[in-house]
């Protein structure tokens, strides 16, 4: 009878505890309508504030995308030239007026000082002295016009067609939603060859922006871009002329829960439906 009664204590506390481990779990994270990653975590990676702190990996295109920017008023934005390099720690304004171009002087009362004392004592040597001065100074402009004049090429070409960047199921479609997907999903199997949408110059490839997981960004002229993530192996590096059909990653599962390519394309920094480019199939 004893035994009984331990028995049916025993269990009438297994219950309650297994009732208290089930009101103490957490309901699952919301996945978004692209189903690569929760709708949380797409908010943290969105660049919506006035400035952005560059982060190693990082590129101006890689903050443009980010940000629904357009990398030219990006630059313009921060006084960047061509090719925009930034560095870790910098900080990238995102909104706000161009910046006042700063032009150099000297102070008039200093200068007045120094021509007034060297032209009394010998008007010679202030001659070749102010020659000098000019030739050296025009030397410094003409060096640091070459460092800033340095551009890269813009494509001005417009884009003759769009093709498929990969074969496969469409698992999910755009969405102008603020959360939605804004490209879409195309299903694969690892190691699956992606091709560039169009002719183009790799701008980023790499990692550094999560959520994307291994992502190519390719320029096609000054108004398009277009993007291909969760990739499994890149097989190009910046700053590399790519032709329409060129194989340029496999596809995989990086930043993602399945084996899929997130493909989208942006006009001038803005997501479009890459279903409007794409020929139909």
């Amino acid at each position: 009878m004893l035994l009984k009664k331990e028995v049916t204590a025993l269990l009438i506390g297994v219950t309650l505890l297994l009732t208290a481990c089930a009101e103490r779990i957490k309901p699952a994270e919301v996945v978004s309508i692209g189903g690569s990653k929760p709708t949380l975590q797409k908010q943290k990676n969105t660049l919506s504030g006035k400035s952005h702190q560059v982060q190693a990996g990082e590129t101006l295109y890689s903050i443009a995308w980010r940000s629904g920017n357009d990398v030219n008023t990006l630059a313009a934005l921060n006084g960047l030239v061509s090719p925009y390099r930034i560095y870790p720690g910098q900080t990238i304004r995102l909104q706000g007026a161009n910046p006042p171009k700063k032009v150099a002087s000297v102070p008039k009362s200093r200068t007045n000082k120094v021509e007034t004392k060297t032209v009394t004592k010998n008007p010679q040597k202030t001659q070749s002295k102010v020659v000098a001065n000019q030739n050296s100074k025009e030397y410094v402009k003409k060096s640091d016009e070459k460092i800033t004049n340095i551009k890269v090429p813009s494509i001005s070409s417009k884009v003759s067609s769009w093709r498929w960047p990969a074969k496969g199921q469409v698992i999910s479609g755009f969405s102008s939603a603020k959360q939605g997907n804004k490209g879409i999903d195309i299903a694969g199997v690892k190691g699956q060859e992606v091709t560039a949408s169009a002719d183009g110059l790799i701008v980023y490839s790499g990692n550094a922006l999560r959520g994307y997981g291994n992502l190519i960004i390719i320029k096609h002229n000054d108004d398009y871009l277009s993007a291909y993530a969760h990739n499994d192996t890149l097989l190009v590096q910046e700053q590399q002329n790519v032709r329409a059909g060129q194989v340029i990653a496999k596809m995989g599962n990086s930043g993602t829960d399945k084996t899929m390519l997130h493909f989208e394309i942006r006009f001038r920094g803005k997501s479009v439906n890459p279903a409007r480019y794409l020929p139909k199939r």
